[in-house]
């Protein structure tokens, strides 16, 4: 009965894990109103150079000014775009909603809202010092970047939400009119439309279904009169999205598509399953050192199951954002973020595929988890798939140079975590024995050398682009000299190996340093605020990345211990060449 329930064990996991992501797309997030917000939601707009659906800008909007997707009332849970028709067909309710999250206690105290005991506030509690936080805005403008204090920063991002909120409730932005019946060719400005050309056809039949909204939901509105506006408005955007979809079908399907996207939410599913697998492969590693070791094998196969499922799902948020903005994978700092924990996936699923230890889908469901938790705070400041730079609109050297250096970057994490594992397993536990061991120096020795390979051949890649671009192969950029330091890194451990300066230990050891140096190439650059490739500036990950590099510290000096601490103890040293 036990053999029968460690064999089917993997394909219980894997028929639920394929449920639980299935159901988020047969039973996507629906919204309860009797108006069609699900359509509305749905109408195609223009804004930060591309065409995206409302329900994208509702949620990028919320996401920026709060944290979080909807809103949370005293009559329930309010969804992006019903925050959103409400901030522009009812502006003396929207003011009320509490959605900018303010956190630096000394801004809230300059607000006179520190006695307040909670983070999020209403337009209407803080315009009360609009003034005062325009000219503290100001004066952190003019304060260089790198000189700015925790306070300037918050009064930065405060300022911004605020205005963003201001555009969107006064229907400056996003471009709401589309090029239907007017004869215009591109995207609009309502309010400027409306203003120039009140007569125009295509604003009308929007500023239509906004009144049909507004006059169904005013205080005080009678049964008849909320029932009326209902009618209309339904029936006014369903011929409104019908000529859309006669006149821009394409723009109609990717918007469509993208509100999919949004509902069902690939990388959370992706995530969560990773977590999952995490679990999993513990107790596998644990269960492998009991008497009784065929829950191990059960345990391990789940865990596979669980990778694979996550993997496909994650592939498929990939290949949606592709076609959604028509671009390869990569284009910003989230994307590559995505990019690299999908890479880290493979590499660990195709070494537990050779090695069958379970360690490579540990190591992979922990960098997947963990790149995708890093992607999604880097999306909560705004869409994550903007328009692209100028002087990166070349799908093939996307395609080209920037897949294979974040591949080499998938490399070199995966052996630093390997070391990582390697480390932690053989100072704390007792699990770590000679056949482990040297399995795992194997597996980080490999990857390394798969990581050079890669590393090397996605920077010359990226120094043909650059001569294309800007004329020279070679300036010793910040990026630059972040993608050199990679190569060169794993070069040095390569030749240290080969030339009998370290041992398994070292190897490890200078694995984990490898983390580093490819943290800063990949995000440290970018914190300079220097140089051509400073595309993907952020200072929020700049305690995040200095309490990462001080982890790697403190685990290089925890593998650097004398053996005589270590709790797992090998017969004899590994050499070099065995």
């Amino acid at each position: 009965m036990m053999n029968k329930i460690q064999q089917i064990l993997p394909w219980i996991v894997l028929v639920l894990a394929v449920l639980y992501a299935g159901q988020r797309v047969v039973r996507p997030e629906r919204i309860e109103s009797a108006f069609d917000l699900e359509r509305f939601r749905q109408l195609p707009v223009s804004a930060s150079g591309r065409t995206k659906p409302l329900d994208t800008v509702a949620r990028n909007s919320l996401m920026k000014m709060s944290g979080r997707q909807s809103i949370q009332t005293d009559e329930g849970t309010v969804s992006a775009i019903e925050w959103y028709i409400e901030l522009i067909t009812d502006p003396e309710a929207s003011v009320q909603r509490r959605v900018f999250r303010i956190d630096h206690p000394d801004v809230l105290a300059m607000i006179g809202l520190d006695k307040e005991k909670r983070t999020r506030f209403s337009f209407e509690e803080l315009r009360i010092a609009g003034n005062e936080i325009n000219r503290q805005a100001g004066l952190a403008f003019e304060t260089k970047a790198k000189s700015r204090d925790p306070f300037q920063r918050a009064i930065l991002v405060l300022n911004q939400r605020m205005s963003l909120f201001s555009e969107l409730s006064q229907l400056l932005n996003p471009y709401l009119v589309p090029p239907l019946t007017s004869g215009a060719e591109e995207w609009r400005s309502f309010v400027t439309v409306l203003n120039e050309s009140p007569n125009d056809p295509d604003a009308m039949a929007l500023l239509t279904i906004l009144q049909d909204y507004r006059a169904a939901n005013l205080e005080g509105a009678t049964e008849e009169e909320y029932e009326a506006g209902r009618l209309s408005f339904n029936t006014s955007l369903g011929k409104f999205a019908g000529l859309i979809e006669r006149k821009l079908p394409y723009e109609a399907r990717k918007s469509r598509y993208e509100v999919i996207f949004n509902q069902v939410q690939p990388f959370i599913i992706a995530s969560t399953l990773f977590l999952i697998a995490f679990l999993f492969g513990c107790f596998g590693m644990l269960s492998s050192q009991l008497t009784k070791k065929e829950w191990s094998k059960s345990l391990f196969n789940s865990m596979t199951s669980l990778l694979v499922v996550a993997l496909i799902v994650q592939t498929i948020g990939l290949v949606s954002r592709v076609y959604l903005q028509g671009r390869p994978p990569i284009t910003n700092l989230y994307s590559s973020a995505v990019f690299t924990g999908w890479g880290c996936v493979i590499i660990g699923l195709i070494i537990d595929r050779q090695m069958k230890l379970g360690l490579g889908g540990i190591m992979a469901s922990v960098i997947g988890f963990g790149t995708l938790v890093v992607a999604h705070n880097l999306g909560s400041s705004g869409d994550t798939m903007e328009m692209m730079q100028a002087v990166l609109d070349s799908n093939f050297w996307l395609t080209t140079h920037v897949v294979v250096v974040t591949i080499g970057y998938s490399g070199t994490f995966f052996a630093g975590f390997l070391g990582i594992a390697y480390v932690l397993l053989g100072v704390f536990t007792k699990m770590l024995d000679r056949e482990l061991g040297k399995s795992m120096v194997k597996m980080t020795y490999g990857v390394i050398c798969f990581a050079t390979v890669t590393s090397f051949a996605g920077t010359v890649l990226g120094g043909i682009w650059a001569d294309q671009s800007w004329g020279r192969f070679w300036g010793w950029d910040a990026k630059e000299n972040g993608a050199a330091l990679i190569v060169l890194w794993n070069l040095l451990i390569l030749h240290a190996r080969w030339g009998g300066m370290i041992r398994d230990r070292g190897l490890v050891v200078l694995a984990i340093f490898g983390n580093i140096v490819t943290a800063w190439s990949w995000f440290g650059t970018n914190m300079l605020g220097v140089g051509l490739h400073a595309y993907g500036f952020t200072s929020s990950t700049v305690f995040w990345l200095t309490l990462f590099v001080l982890s790697q510290i403190v685990l290089m000096g925890v593998g650097m211990l004398p053996m005589t601490i270590w709790r797992s103890k090998f017969a004899k040293p590994i050499l070099p060449n065995s």
